[in-house]
């Protein structure tokens, strides 16, 4: 989650003594914030042909394109105001800003931290540096910048929120956890849905799915449509496993986004593994009809393979081995298929030819023992 609050934030500043310009720069700014755009450009324009190089006119400029989106025009008056009036704090936020919005981080970084030269207790600027650190990776100083904004203000939202998801890119699920839970405490009611969804997620990612199943009910009493709330449900029942719980929200994605390749593959396991072999098949191919999928193809191995159709099963897992020959869990079910059709050297010898690649598997290393012992299988 990003600071949302501050996407057209409009530069306030100083007018200083009431002259003609100050009073023209007072009705630009005051049209900028009620979005009426190009009376401002007028007004501030008509600034330039009395002071042609004013910084609240470049600076009010600069604001009108950001907050079109017009992000290059933008920062040639930001640039240009800079010249003339190096560190000037407006001019600076505004620049960084549009650095960052056309995904030039690294120079947003560089400008932010020139105002920080002169106000390194602006929350704002501190929280937007963060922001750009983690996503360029950065997460020491990211992690720096975001505590430090909370040593300042204890429960900034947009700290909390950040470090959660700095340390959630990181896959430091439990920190995420830590820093999102003290970002839902504060306020649990009217919490942003994106929280509580991250709450689950963290819970998903440590496999304590039970724990992630009521921040997902929760975050669709807000909104009964949000894919990822329901992903998260249908997820967590599947790590529970239970399949036929999960299945009801794999549907309801499937409802908003019938020919969602991916989810079809969900469902096609979630009804494979609650044994309606039928349905399955039928979700698995359409998926395939969309394009190809290892996975919906895996699972008609798999049903084939539970049906008892082992030679079908068979030909459709070496398939997939062509495509993914380091895959031990395909050797696997081969052999197990090759055993329950009496094919006990065959299965010796797939098991061995995953060997010979020079790959290591504790699983296959096992299967092989137990068929030269003829001991169990399972």
């Amino acid at each position: 989650m990003e600071n949302e609050d501050f996407k057209n934030e409009i530069s306030e500043p100083d007018f200083g003594q009431n002259n003609e310009i100050s009073e023209l720069s007072k009705s630009g700014y005051a049209a900028l914030r009620e979005n009426k755009i190009e009376d401002a450009i007028t007004i501030f324009k008509s600034i330039l042909d009395m002071e042609e190089n004013n910084n609240y006119a470049l600076v009010g400029l600069g604001d009108s394109e950001r907050k079109r989106n017009n992000f290059s025009s933008s920062i040639e008056y930001y640039s240009k105001c800079l010249s003339y009036h190096p560190g000037n704090n407006y001019a600076l936020f505004g620049l960084a800003d549009c650095y960052k919005a056309v995904n030039q981080l690294s120079k947003a970084i560089e400008i932010w931290e020139q105002y920080l030269i002169q106000d390194d207790r602006n929350i704002t600027v501190l929280t937007r540096v963060a922001d750009a650190y983690r996503k360029i990776k950065d997460f020491k100083k990211s992690k720096s910048l975001y505590l430090k904004v909370l040593e300042m203000e204890e429960n900034n939202a947009y700290a909390l929120i950040g470090l959660g998801h700095l340390n959630y890119d990181f896959k430091e699920y439990r920190d995420a956890l830590y820093y999102w839970t003290k970002m839902y405490s504060t306020n649990p009611e009217s919490v942003d849905i994106r929280v509580l969804t991250s709450l689950g997620n963290c819970h998903r990612k440590l496999k304590s799915f039970e724990r992630g199943v009521p921040f997902f009910e929760k975050a669709l009493e807000k909104d009964p449509l949000n894919f990822y709330a329901l992903f998260g449900l249908a997820d967590c029942y599947r790590g529970m496993n239970q399949q036929y719980r999960s299945i009801q929200y794999w549907n309801k994605i499937l409802e908003i986004d019938p020919n969602n390749k991916v989810i079809l593959t969900r469902a096609g396991d979630a009804y494979r593994n609650t044994g309606d072999y039928k349905l399955a098949t039928e979700y698995y191919n359409k998926a395939m009809s969309i394009d190809f999928d290892v996975y919906a193809a895996l699972g008609l191995a798999l049903i084939n393979k539970s049906e008892g159709n082992y030679t079908e099963a068979i030909n459709r897992l070496n398939q997939l081995i062509e495509d993914d020959p380091k895959n031990y869990r395909l050797y696997i079910d081969i052999a197990d298929c090759y055993m329950k059709i009496n094919e006990k050297q065959k299965a010796i010898e797939i098991l061995e030819s995953f060997q010979k690649q020079g790959l290591r598997s504790q699983a296959i290393s096992d299967m092989l023992d137990k068929i030269h012992t003829n001991r169990p299988l399972i």
